[in-house]
């Protein structure tokens, strides 16, 4: 995962609203739940969620698919492991590095 890519996927991830959004998401599982639910969940205006749920939608965290009358949004697992992923790559790099300089010493 590229840099900039992460920095925005956590930008959006910084606003508390989309955070919980997004976690109401994951907790609702891969077929996604319907905006209106969304919405009666975390008692937000219209507008306001759709805002929201179009930056989700925009950095890949969020995809829309309709089913009649019935908009439903679906969390994007891989775009958030790879995130995951991301944040985790280089975990203690430095420190194996620094103790493996010191055993050599």
């Amino acid at each position: 995962m590229q840099l900039e890519l992460a920095a925005k996927r956590l930008a959006e991830l910084g606003h508390a609203t989309r955070l919980e959004i997004f976690r109401l998401l994951v907790k609702g599982g891969h077929q996604g739940l319907p905006v209106g639910d969304i919405q009666t969940a975390l008692n937000v205006p219209g507008s306001t969620l759709s805002h929201h749920l179009t930056r989700l939608v925009t950095v890949g965290l969020v995809v829309q698919r309709r089913e009649g009358r019935t908009l439903y949004c679906v969390p994007q697992y891989p775009a958030l492991d790879e995130l995951i992923d991301f944040l985790q790559d280089e975990c203690c790099a430095n420190e194996c590095a620094r103790e493996a300089r010191q055993t050599v010493d």
